[in-house]
């Protein structure tokens, strides 16, 4: 019997069988599943009364709300796709996104309405716009809309290789490329963190990642899967963050490095406060050992980290613990924890490879580029068959990252490949130079970029932000 692979069947499953329990706060909002799971029902039947039907796209410009998290199952569950976009972009970036994804609705919170409003005559006429919370000249009022509608949608039968969203990438050079995720590789990808990054019922999820960042590592589906409580924050200030981990007893969150490194910097009597025991999954860019070791022993939280991209659902390695990890000092074990590590179970088979295509030692310095193929890689980018065929070549999706691998089978990124530094023939790592640098007890933060050298070319420069009341001088 096949049936089909869908993020959304755990919110059937969790309706089932925790009905009671608490699955979402956001502020003085709390709902249980059964109380969230009639809101996404009444939400999905609203917006079949707006006209959105199988294949038509929604498009969410929202921080981490409820209302938010509805829409990663509202939407699909009656076959449309969610377009999460980067609500600190431009209203030119909105605008972008909207008409290229051809979305039928838009959904937006007051904080980004008035950026909306400004692109509107840009946009066809026959858009819906639906504000979020409050309401706006032009605007459907979101929780009017829930209240007026019917509990009981039309839900069509789920086909797995069907999109469930539409995620852009933010680019430096070109418009942003929307990467096409289907309900199977959405699915994957949480079975696979759950494997190895396990939740179990009742566990409580602090949202510090931002939901549409690549489906907020699809934890938008998997804590729900598992009966745990996510717990909605809409800015990340270090303040707000340590009062709901300590209020509201968190479990687990997910952070880039650079959340990471705010709240190891924190005020010190906020850090004495924070429980001990809070699980940390980190991704986005290679965090330095540095920063690992200062959450895990002086806040007594455990750090993973995982990689991934976008364009790979997103997960595709996993820095998993081994037994021989507990013997090595606080250190080394730092060490090893900033790598970026190894295959997940269901990612599929991941490869670090020379220009000429051959796999590079494991000797932990030869350089080369990690591709990958399985279940996650995306479905190709949206209405960009050049970009997708670029990205996806003799059945290998090519990340652009550089890395190496170790002996024991572990990857380490070294940078990306239009980062990678060259000066004098020799190829600098920018994520090893900045490793060096943060390990300096003044320095809180860095970032090292090649900069135009008359003699060698190009050469390192590091922007670097010191710690409160630190000096250092540039030597």
């Amino acid at each position: 019997m096949d049936v089909p692979l869908t993020p959304i069947d755990f919110l059937r499953r969790a309706r089932k069988l925790y009905p009671d329990r608490e699955a979402v706060v956001d502020g003085d909002s709390r709902f249980t599943f059964a109380q969230f799971g009639e809101r996404i029902d009444r939400w999905s039947a609203a917006l079949q009364s707006l006209g959105v039907s199988r294949g038509d796209r929604v498009a969410y410009i929202a921080p981490n709300t409820h209302s938010n998290l509805e829409g990663y199952y509202a939407v699909p569950q009656i076959g449309a796709t969610i377009v999460p976009c980067n609500y600190r972009l431009t209203a030119d970036d909105f605008a972008y996104m909207i008409d290229h994804s051809g979305a039928k609705v838009v959904c937006a919170h007051p904080d980004q309405i008035g950026a909306v409003d400004r692109i509107r005559h840009r946009l066809p006429e026959a858009i819906q716009y639906v504000a979020l919370e409050a309401s706006g000249d032009g605007w459907l009022d979101y929780e009017a809309l829930l209240r007026q509608s019917s509990a009981a949608p039309a839900l069509p039968d789920i086909v797995e290789s069907e999109l469930l969203s539409i995620n852009y990438t933010s680019g430096t050079t070109s418009r942003p490329k929307g990467v096409m995720i289907t309900h199977r590789n959405a699915y994957i990808n949480a079975v696979g963190t759950l494997i190895h990054l396990p939740m179990k019922v009742g566990d409580r999820y602090l949202w510090t990642l931002p939901m549409f960042h690549a489906n907020g590592w699809t934890y938008t589906w998997i804590v729900t899967a598992v009966g745990g409580t996510h717990v909605c924050v809409r800015k990340v200030e270090p303040a707000r963050v340590y009062h709901l981990i300590r209020t509201e007893r968190i479990d687990m969150l997910c952070a880039a490095p650079t959340v990471l490194i705010a709240l190891a910097h924190a005020d010190p009597t906020l850090r004495a406060q924070a429980p001990r025991g809070v699980r940390v999954v980190t991704a986005g860019a290679p965090p330095a050992a540095a920063t690992i070791r200062a959450i895990e022993e002086e806040l007594g939280w455990t750090v993973t980290q995982v990689y991934g991209l976008t364009e790979t659902s997103p997960f595709i390695t996993v820095c998993e613990p081994r037994p021989e990890h507990r013997d090595l000092s606080s250190a080394d074990s730092a060490t090893v924890k900033a790598r970026q590590g190894v295959e997940l179970v269901t990612s599929g088979e991941l490869r670090v490879i020379t220009p000429e295509g051959e796999d590079v030692p494991r000797d932990g310095a030869t350089l080369g580029e990690i591709v990958a193929r399985g279940n996650v890689v995306m479905a190709g980018y949206y209405h960009d068959p050049d970009a997708t065929a670029a990205a996806i070549r003799d059945g290998w999706f090519h990340s652009g990252d550089v890395a190496v691998v170790h002996a024991d089978g572990y990857v380490e990124i070294r940078d990306r490949i239009k980062d990678v530094i060259i000066s004098g023939g020799e190829n600098i790592s920018s994520v090893e130079v900045e490793a060096t640098l943060i390990a300096h007890p003044a320095i809180m933060e860095v970032g090292v970029v090649g900069l135009p050298h008359d003699k060698w070319g190009e050469a390192p420069h590091a922007f670097v932000v010191l710690k409160q009341g630190a000096a250092a001088t540039p030597e």
